[in-house]
């Protein structure tokens, strides 16, 4: 079958029959965004986005595989075959051949009318936008709003538009050439009509009236013009349409031109250089930057000024060292050749090299005399040079290349002033400060484009024939082009070599940058190009970023920092580091993934971590303790905001923790978060704290992951923290250190249902406190000891421990004590058969916790509430108050908590005999605690389910045994107030 594929208009598939049937608006999408990037891996996440925009639901890789199989049947209906549609890491790739797709074979049309257009074959022209235009059907995606609109189909949306207007733009050129004034008019008349600010329709129709005698109404065209660029854009007609407006004045029609000849054409200057076989990658970059040069698919852009959106006059390729920029510059200049046809200009710029760099001077003189300037006719001043410059690019469609620049001064006089010329520049610096320029900076290559080039370099069978050292390779190359060129060199020339063996000696701080120098490509020299500058600068923030950079690497290589953490680091105000973190990620020394988070790419970690000139180990020393005291107070006001605890570790104390910058978090949801995202650095935080010999730190660095663990207990991340928090502790005889990892401990092993060994730590920490005479401790632990029992079944040591902390609470007058207290004496009534009693106590706590945004013990209130509910016969009042619960923990990302809800709302639906109902509840809880491994959840499940396909259970009013249940919803022990 021959199958063609239809974006321009509606989205249609025909199989060369008939149209066949996309139905679902997902399903719809779907297929659109994998046109758009036909023969392409589309990932995962970009299919998501394209669906759900920034609203991608739980549920959506389910729902995404379910849209894929429907999608595969329509294609395979469509050609025979279910080989369209392939899955390909990290994604899905559409398979499209040639002439399949409608917007490929539109574009292939109108390179053919632009190419006629050149050598003024006009009909050529007519003839190739006769076979362009009966495939434009409409708008493209027209049927498929939202995800048109969004950014990347939108752009693809305007380009193809763009496309079809500049063809037919060159079409009325031919149709002026031959003296088709008459029959130009009214195709143009409305045309001008729907476009009332693109002028060369206005200019073609004001030439078309002159020269079929109608000068007046040629008056009107431009008048109409004129005003409404005035009134709309503030802007006079371009040149173009100006002398349009003079050849209507003069009275007469002026001479058409003479057809060029190639003798009579100079060579233009082609100085691009030749494109290594390897490049890989890059498409979506390679996409962007022939946007915004105005050369998508070749298409090219305006010959009119003020023709369509202005293009922009230059693009700024940008990345740390060996990220690729010279190469991609490169691959796009060689593409966009045609859309350049007055040549291209290159120049190496040196703006990093030790030699010094090139001068706008010297390069204007060069670029000048390459555009047919003589020497003698040169003016000496840079700034005349560049007025001179601007003026031979005014009429010429050139591309300069201006690759290596070190900073905006550098390469502002090179620029054009506008016209048709554009620049491409590669620089280590943002040039965020370059106006009239685009910014386009690279990361590091995916790991599908690493594994395509060392394929390429090394040979595919051998690449594949070694997976881990291939894996491990890619890691130390960090992603970087550079590197991964001279891994490959290197394999490549040695072809009895082992990966393996490349692999270890590429081992990081091994030895890794002597072996990734080959010739003239060396990492470390790369990188040194960027240091030394900065270190070497005669700007004084410069220079202390140059510092930065080997604090960085020497103290903290591995995990991202905010203005708030380096500005304990570096031992300045948070307003002066985010200064300093900027200058180096504007240098592309730090990445910067997301706003104020700012890493070390992980060679450029390895080079910092060598540089050791102007700082002594002692100064290291000071700073790494600062910043592990900024994150021990850090997670102390997380913990803070995440529990509402009162009863928190004393602070620390010293130098090291004075004036610190500590975040903020609006309430327990997002300190959880911030905690879960540093998680890394407060492991490594707390084995620097060991190494160190501070036990002060590393205690309070495991003790302040308590707000973390109350929604991510069951990870065990926590547990290993404080069990090597307590091996410090113990080493150095840190009495309270001790007390609080055994607190805390206890809290740990209470909310994973280890009860004995959680009843076992609570009595430590409870003579380590009644030895400090710490009433408030005291009361706290015995609340927690209390709740240890209800768990494991005693109702009445419960009711003691409840009642003796409560007495302690008062003594205190700690009266948030008292409402935790309430909700354990709840609990025992619930566990003694006394609904009513326990209903009573559940709504006053929660009334007392609601508003106080301690969402854990709010939903734990819920859970037990809703769970009394039932026992009550109340079934609406019990599953409003469990849903209730139940978003709380699912808007924390609280898995533990919310497989405790999902029990408990299984255990109503059984109650009342929805059967179906309870059923997919504990199947949906099965697969979350099995994924989690949740070990208790999952027997409490597998009892539920197996209870369910009894026999005898299946009665109108079932009771379901109560070893199929919890009694009360975990985590019971909190230690909060």
């Amino acid at each position: 079958m021959v199958v063609k594929f239809g974006l321009l208009g509606s989205l249609v598939v025909h199989d060369g029959t008939e149209l066949r049937p996309v139905t679902g608006p997902k399903v719809r999408v779907l297929l659109a965004a994998l046109l758009l990037q036909a023969n392409r891996t589309v990932s995962r996440d970009a299919l998501k986005e394209a669906l759900w925009g920034a609203s991608v639901p739980a549920s959506a890789d389910a729902a995404l595989a379910n849209h894929l199989t429907r999608l595969r049947r329509v294609l395979a209906a469509a050609d025979g075959t279910d080989e369209r549609l392939r899955t390909v890491a990290p994604g899905y790739q559409l398979t499209v051949h040639e002439g399949e797709l409608d917007a490929d074979a539109f574009e292939t049309r109108v390179r053919a009318v632009r190419q006629a257009h050149q050598r003024e074959d006009w009909e050529a022209v007519r003839r190739e936008t006769d076979l362009a235009m009966p495939l434009w059907r409409g708008t493209p995606l027209a049927d498929l709003a939202p995800f048109s609109d969004t950014e990347a189909p939108a752009l693809r949306v305007h380009q193809l538009a763009e496309a079809r207007l500049q063809a037919l733009e060159w079409s009325f050129d031919a149709e002026l050439h031959l003296g088709r004034h008459h029959e130009a008019v009214a195709p143009l008349t409305a045309l001008a009509g729907e476009h009332p600010l693109r002028e060369g329709f206005h200019r073609r129709l004001m030439l078309a009236l002159h020269r079929s005698g109608r000068q007046a109404d040629a008056f009107s065209v431009y008048h109409r013009l004129r005003r409404n660029l005035v009134d709309e854009l503030g802007t006079e007609p371009g040149s173009a349409v100006r002398e349009a407006h003079a050849e209507v004045l003069a009275g007469e029609p002026a001479p058409r031109p003479r057809p060029r000849t190639p003798a009579a054409t100079t060579r233009p200057p082609f100085q691009l250089p030749c494109e290594g076989d390897a490049f890989t990658g890059r498409e979506a970059e390679t996409a962007t930057v022939r946007a915004l040069l105005g050369a998508v698919d070749g298409t090219g852009a305006s010959a009119d000024a003020g023709s369509g959106p202005a293009r922009v006059r230059a693009v700024v390729l940008s990345g740390m060292g060996g990220v690729g920029k010279t190469a991609l510059a490169v691959h796009v200049a060689h593409r966009v050749r045609e859309a350049f046809p007055d040549g291209a200009l290159y120049a190496d710029l040196r703006g990093y090299c030790t030699g010094g760099a090139r001068t706008a001077h010297e390069l204007l003189a060069r670029f000048l005399s390459d555009l047919g300037v003589h020497q003698d006719a040169l003016p000496e001043d840079t700034d005349d040079r560049a007025l001179l410059f601007r003026s031979a690019l005014a009429e010429r469609r050139v591309l300069l290349v201006l690759d290596n620049a070190r900073n905006a001064a550098h390469v502002a006089p090179l620029l054009p002033a506008g016209g048709p010329s554009a620049a491409l520049i590669t620089s280590r610096q943002l040039l965020a400060d370059l106006p009239g320029s685009a910014k386009v900076p690279l990361s590091p290559l995916p790991e599908h484009d690493q594994r395509a080039l060392l394929a390429k370099l090394a040979g595919a069978e051998r690449v594949r024939s070694e997976p881990e050292a291939l894996a491990d390779i890619m890691a130390a190359c960090g992603g970087l082009p550079l590197a991964l060129h001279i891994v490959g060199g290197r394999l490549a020339s040695r072809p009895s070599w082992p990966l393996a063996l490349l692999a270890k000696r590429l081992t990081p701080h091994q030895g890794r940058l002597d072996t990734l120098a080959m010739g003239d490509f060396d990492v470390r020299r790369t990188f040194a190009m960027s240091y030394v500058a900065m270190r070497d600068s005669d700007q004084p923030l410069e220079r202390e970023a140059a510092r930065a950079f080997r604090l960085l690497g020497r103290v903290w290589s591995a995990h991202p920092v905010t203005p708030q953490s380096a500005a304990a680091l570096l031992d300045v105000t948070e307003a002066r580091a985010a200064a300093v973190l900027d200058v180096l990620a504007d240098a592309h020394l730090v990445l910067n993934p997301e706003p104020d988070r700012y890493q070390l790419h992980d060679l450029l970690g390895e080079y910092a971590a060598q540089r050791d000139e102007g700082d002594t180990e002692t100064e290291r020393t000071t700073a790494l303790v600062r910043l592990l005291s900024w994150y021990a107070a850090a997670l102390a006001a997380a913990t803070r905001a995440a529990t509402r605890e009162t009863q928190s570790p004393p602070p620390l104390g010293g130098e090291a923790v004075r004036n610190l910058s500590l975040p903020e978090f609006a309430d327990d949801d997002e300190a959880i978060r911030w905690t879960e995202k540093e998680l890394p650095a407060v492991r490594d935080a707390l084995t620097r704290a060991g190494e160190l010999g501070r036990s002060d730190l590393a205690w309070r660095l495991a003790v302040g992951l308590f707000g973390h663990a109350s929604t991510h207990w069951w990870t065990g991340e926590w547990d290993a923290c404080l069990e090597q928090a307590m091996d410090i502790a113990r080493r150095h005889d840190d009495r309270l250190g001790q007390a609080w990892l055994h607190r805390r401990t206890a809290v740990a092993h209470g909310m994973a249902f280890r009860n004995e060994a959680c009843l076992e730590h609570l009595r430590i920490a409870l003579d380590l406190f009644t030895e400090r005479a710490d009433l408030a401790a005291q009361a706290s632990i015995l609340g927690n000891m209390s709740a240890v029992y209800l768990q494991i079944g005693d109702p009445g040591q419960a009711l003691v421990h409840a009642e003796r902390s409560r007495d302690l609470y008062r003594a205190t007058r700690n009266t948030r004590g008292e409402a935790l207290l309430l909700s354990r004496i709840a609990d025992v009534h619930k566990m003694r058969g006394e609904p009513d009693r326990a209903a009573a106590d559940y709504r006053q706590v929660i009334d007392l916790v609601r508003g106080t945004g301690h969402g854990v013990f709010l939903a734990t209130a819920l859970t037990n509430y809703g769970d009394v509910l039932r026992l009550l016969g109340d079934r609406d009042a019990a599953f409003e108050v469990l849903a209730e619960a139940l978003a709380i923990r699912l808007r924390m990302n609280d898995q533990g908590g919310t497989a405790d809800c999902l029990v408990f709302t299984a255990r109503a639906h059984h109650h009342f005999g929805e059967w179906a109902e309870a059923r997919e509840t504990w199947e949906s809880c099965l697969e979350l605690a099995r994924r989690h491994n949740l070990v208790k959840r999952i027997d409490e499940c597998l009892e539920g389910l197996k209870a369910l396909a009894s026999p005898t259970l299946m009665s109108p009013t079932p009771a379901s045994p109560a070893s199929a249940f919890p009694a009360s919803a975990s985590p019971a022990p909190a230690d909060t107030p």
